[in-house]
């Protein structure tokens, strides 16, 4: 669950639409290539870590489209959400609570954290991550100071954003799905913080709550949601923007991850290797459906950024209201 920690160049906006990972030409094959690395843009997000080395996804892309084709109909990852929605007794947001209770909170704990027991793939998704807080960062503190602005950190994971938002000054409110995640979290901001010693200011510990998005009330200068929008459908995720959005007086950060034919590619591609990643469901979202939803509520983008790496790719926006 996300945000779900760093940054220091300017904010680079590229072009959002990356080159098609197929030839036009349909008598021809194309390697699938990853997106070259992004070293100048600095927002956000991860598709579910797949445990699968540059070769294996060369080797898959390397076929033709008939073939990928064939292959993706070899795997049947909705027969294996159904049955761990079965498992936990309901729908997404059951295996997604349950998931990040359990194997799952170990699994992003250690992503999130600096120790070095991590592969290649999750020491690449920690890298990404930590480049989108940098850059959120930096988008909250390019126009004033956070000391004593409200934020809510919808999805806070183990703390990589409520911590150094606390560190800004801000006065936070981190809120998770999952309790083991919130208490990380809560043990980690206490670590990490120099509470005022009752004689000299000092950052303020974040006010830590175990809720589900949909629970979230009370109002914000400013709501911050990464890496959350992943496990809602599109139909869902309208209805969620618009709820973050009322929480709001002033901004609304947003990071998804995107929804391109190369990006949609690499994600069925990585269903094909199951695993305890692939525990949850991942939705993709296209920006033009999130501008949409933004401007169904009198919200408009004001900053866009985008997060690529390796096994990393997350569209991050920043809306404010219209008028």
């Amino acid at each position: 669950m996300a945000s779900s920690a760093s940054l220091s160049l300017p904010l680079h906006f590229p072009n959002p639409n990356p080159r098609p990972i197929f030839s036009p030409k349909p008598t021809k094959s194309t390697t699938l290539k990853p997106p070259a690395p992004t070293t100048t843009v600095k927002p956000l997000f991860a598709l579910p870590p797949a445990d699968v080395d540059s070769a294996t996804i060369a080797a898959i892309g390397g076929g033709s489209v008939a073939a990928l084709a064939a292959a993706l109909s070899l795997s049947d990852p909705e027969n294996r959400r159904r049955l761990q929605a079965e498992e936990v007794g309901g729908g997404d947001k059951e295996v997604v609570k349950d998931y990040f209770n359990k194997s799952g909170f170990e699994r992003w704990k250690k992503i999130y954290g600096e120790t070095d027991d991590v592969n290649r793939v999750q020491r690449d998704i920690r890298l990404g991550h930590s480049k989108t807080v940098e850059n959120v960062m930096k988008m909250l503190t390019d126009e004033s100071p956070l000391q004593g602005v409200s934020v809510c950190d919808a999805g806070c994971g183990t703390g990589c954003l409520a911590i150094p938002l606390a560190k800004e000054g801000a006065v936070v409110t981190a809120a998770d799905i999952s309790a083991a995640m919130v208490a990380e979290a809560e043990k980690q901001a206490k670590e990490q913080l120099k509470l005022s010693n009752g004689f000299s200011a000092g950052p303020v510990l974040p006010k830590f709550v175990v809720k589900d998005l949909e629970s979230l009330d009370g109002k914000y200068d400013t709501v911050v949601c990464l890496d959350v929008l992943i496990h809602y459908p599109q139909s869902k995720a309208d209805g969620m923007i618009a709820h973050l959005a009322s929480l709001a007086e002033n901004r609304l950060l947003i990071s998804f991850a995107p929804k391109t034919l190369y990006y949609d590619v690499l994600k069925r591609i990585g269903e094909l290797f199951p695993g305890p990643s692939k525990a949850t469901r991942a939705y993709l979202h296209s920006e033009a459906d999130v501008e949409r939803a933004l401007k169904k509520v009198g919200w408009r983008i004001r900053k866009r950024g985008l997060t690529t790496t390796q096994f990393y790719f997350s569209r991050l926006v920043e809306a404010v209201p219209a008028n």
